[in-house]
């Protein structure tokens, strides 16, 4: 069989301990974030340089076997799910940090880089970047480059594309290429603003240059409780109707702060309805001009409590409570569907009122964590899959979330990634024409179709046969049988 044949070229290319193939060590990869789909790859491979990388897509290549890239696992839309007939290309192994150029302002990683190492390998130049989604302690940067992540921060200072210059790309053929540079900006076509967000399904990235920021002068941030998420949403509207741009602005209602004060002991109001969290950064001048406005559009919006961080180390503390929002969901619920869909924030009220309606049709709780300025939703439907019909009837609700978000002039992702999750949403926003033309841009990259297949697209198959969360066998359950 073909991928006998691969398992022993890979073998021989990568060693014994860069090939998994034994079926219980399968098992770890069989999912990424999005834990309620698995597929148990036929083939693990684990390279550490790009021309490794490129070896082993062009041996799919040839034989015609599809592949799809993996980074840390952190995805939360299935964008990483295997293949059953493929092979899993893991960049685990690919963490290190090639170059630092602190003049120009760049930096050169490998894939397996976490997020938040890039900014503390360049913290003693007083650099950062910018883009931070809430896991960057553990998400990669290949895997940011695939979503086009982009954080707390990606109000003011925007997702993964708009700072990342340049990659090193293998092609869905296994050729090496280069797609943009160190320079902010290269001529001809921006082939890397079009790998950027496409969640692997073109290729490889093997190495990211990055855009590096200078620290600002003043960060001001606070924390703001009001009775009911229609008035924090007012307040987010109020704030940027007025022209203030705040670094982040985000917000949790009740259920996501009992979870995440239960889990991070931050001192969030267990009584509020919801909580707003505004932070501003730039010239001190204009950061202190700006801060006693966000206040008082707070209070004009109904806010009962502001808590103003008085040093970095309190700072620090607000946003571990809203960067543990996705963890401590553990603590209300055993399992839960994420979702991630975007509205115009002018609509954010009436979007959340609609969410808690749908949820008490559906009978299922729904915790709201969000990036509140830009309008990226991220509702979390809460259940129990050990309940028969929990799962597909709470899967039922997620989708119905994120299409109410298109209905209401938004998107089905705003970082996250489509992935296998969201893929029979798409024609909910895009027509019969745009669908096509997204399919032949995929095409002119990977002609044999076999980067990462069954993602962002919708097909007959998928969207007739949706696999569905993962069910585990009664004797599965009880201990007496092993999925293998």
């Amino acid at each position: 069989m073909a991928i006998d044949r691969l398992r022993d070229e890979f073998t021989t290319l990568l060693g014994a301990d860069g090939v998994i193939s034994a079926g219980p060590q399968l098992r770890t990869y069989e999912c990424d974030g999005l834990t309620g789909y698995r597929v148990r790859p036929a083939l693990v491979v684990l390279p550490t340089t790009t021309e490794e990388v490129a070896a082993v897509v062009r041996a799919c290549h040839r034989e015609r076997i599809p592949f799809v890239a993996r980074g840390a696992g952190t995805g939360l839309s299935g964008g990483a799910l295997p293949h059953a007939d493929g092979v899993l290309v893991v960049l685990a192994r690919m963490r290190s940090i090639l170059h630092v150029d602190v003049d120009n302002r760049y930096l050169i990683a490998e894939p397996g880089v976490t997020n938040a190492a890039i900014s503390a390998a360049v913290a003693e130049h007083d650099l950062y970047y910018a883009p931070d989604p809430s896991s960057q302690i553990v998400c990669s940067i290949g895997g940011n480059v695939a979503e086009n992540s982009g954080g707390v921060h990606c109000l003011k200072y925007g997702f993964t594309t708009n700072h990342v210059q340049g990659l090193e790309f293998v092609t869905a053929e296994g050729e090496i290429v280069e797609l943009g540079g160190a320079v902010a900006d290269t001529p001809g076509y921006d082939l890397r603003g079009v790998v950027v967000g496409s969640e692997g399904t073109l290729g490889i990235v093997t190495k990211v240059i990055v855009r590096l920021l200078r620290r600002p002068e003043a960060v001001e941030t606070l924390l703001a409780d009001f009775d009911t998420p229609r008035e924090a949403g007012d307040a987010v509207t109020a704030i940027t109707t007025a022209g203030i741009v705040p670094a982040g602005m985000e917000m949790m209602d009740n259920l996501a702060v009992q979870a995440c004060e239960e889990d991070a002991q931050v001192g969030l109001n267990l009584e509020a309805g919801a909580v707003l969290v505004v932070e501003l950064d730039g010239p001190q001048a204009e950061v202190s001009a700006l801060f006693g406005e966000v206040q008082r559009h707070c209070e004009q919006a109904g806010a009962t409590n502001i808590r103003i961080a008085e040093d970095d180390a309190e700072r620090a503390l607000i946003w571990k409570g809203r960067k543990a929002a996705f963890a401590a969901m553990g603590r209300l619920s055993r399992d839960y569907f994420v979702q991630d869909g975007v509205i115009p924030r002018t609509r954010l009220g009436e979007v959340l009122e609609r969410i808690g309606e749908m949820s008490d049709e559906a009978g299922y709780r729904v915790a709201n964590v969000f990036h509140a300025g830009d309008g990226n939703l991220h509702p979390l439907v809460l259940y129990d899959g050990r309940n028969e019909g929990e799962a597909d009837e709470a899967e039922e609700l997620s989708i119905r979330i994120v299409e109410l978000c298109v209905e209401s002039g938004g998107s089905i992702t705003g970082e996250h990634g489509v992935g296998a999750d969201k893929a029979c949403s798409m024609p909910k926003m895009f027509g019969e024409e745009d669908l096509a033309l997204m399919q032949r841009v995929r095409a002119a990259f990977d002609p044999a179709g076999i980067c990462n297949p069954g993602k962002l697209f919708p097909t007959p198959r998928l969207c007739g046969e949706r696999p569905g969360p993962y069910r585990a066998h009664p004797l599965e359950q009880a201990g007496l049988a092993e999925r293998l």
